[in-house]
């Protein structure tokens, strides 16, 4: 995870391993390779069969056999999450992002980038492609569940493939005074959790609260979450879970999410952080939680404070 990245750098300032470090992650998920097993073992001559990387490293539980999107589906049959409910959520993680960009406000998180064509046209990629603007309930409603034949997650409801980087710099406050750089924001505290594989999507939920408990906040304290939208069923079931701490969709994904925006594992994480600060700091507001699940049933979070502007 990209913020699993964040707070490995944290605790290595906190405890002297050193002052200043560029934390982050990426994933290209349009060029995961395919795998030939075997092929320096028992295969030595012949065809074989392919493997997909993104699919098997990334996206299947080993110990349930299954996918992620199996896992929504479970998510979404033990909190009764409805078809309605999930694609409602789409729609406003898409009509969010669009309001986002349309108002500049992933300005300064995005690094512009120069793209270089065949002809040697340059070309300026400073936007997120895959939210749809113009989306609406009735074409997410008409879309096929995607995983099973009677599921609920369709392509619509879920995030799409995408090629994707965020990084930080985290720092001491000593060394930042040292090298003249005015922090934005400030790291208060980070937790973890770890769940059955099959409940994966319901990480987050436990980590959050344990975040909470650690630092002393009361979720009604918080200004912004960034929880990242694995699925419309897992975010849903968060925030049914969370529901008796006061959980408040007003301030969740307030620019939309993964969901809009896409989900490229390895980078999420620190995405989710990156956008959350710039959130807060367009809206001067303090408080802010960055959450998501990751492999292995697991889920981080982590809570920061804007600093004085």
């Amino acid at each position: 995870s990209g913020l699993k990245t964040v707070m490995l750098a944290a605790q290595a300032i906190r405890v002297g391993d050193g002052n200043l470090f560029v934390a982050g992650g990426m994933e290209s998920m349009s060029r995961a390779p395919y795998l030939v097993p075997g092929r320096t073992g028992e295969l030595r001559f012949g065809n074989a069969q392919l493997t997909d990387a993104l699919l098997l490293d990334g996206l299947w539980d080993p110990f349930e056999d299954w996918g992620m999107g199996n896992a929504a589906e479970f998510i979404a049959q033990k909190y009764e999450v409805t078809r309605l409910a999930m694609d409602e959520y789409a729609l406003a993680s898409h009509q969010k992002t669009a309001a986002a960009q349309d108002n500049g406000r992933f300005t300064e998180e995005i690094v512009p980038v120069e793209i270089i064509g065949r002809k040697g046209k340059v070309s300026i990629f400073d936007a997120d492609e895959t939210f749809r603007r113009d989306t609406s309930l009735e074409a997410l409603s008409k879309l096929k569940p995607a995983f099973q034949k009677d599921g609920k997650v369709t392509a619509g409801n879920a995030p799409g493939l995408n090629d994707g980087a965020a990084a930080l710099v985290v720092a001491s406050r000593t060394k930042a005074d040292q090298l003249g750089i005015k922090p934005i924001a400030r790291v208060i505290g980070y937790d973890q959790a770890a769940v059955q594989p099959k409940y994966i999507f319901d990480a987050p939920s436990q980590a959050i609260p344990k975040l909470l408990d650690k630092i002393g906040w009361q979720l009604s304290e918080v200004d912004l979450i960034e929880l990242n939208e694995a699925f419309a069923a897992q975010i849903l079931a968060n925030g049914i879970a969370l529901a008796e701490l006061g959980w408040d969709w007003d301030k969740v994904n307030v620019n939309g999410g993964a969901i809009a925006l896409g989900h490229p594992i390895g980078a999420s994480g620190a995405r989710t952080l990156v956008t959350l600060i710039y959130a807060l700091q367009d809206r001067g507001l303090k408080r802010g939680i960055a959450a998501l699940c990751l492999g292995g049933a697991e889920a981080v979070a982590m809570a920061i404070e804007m600093e004085p502007a």
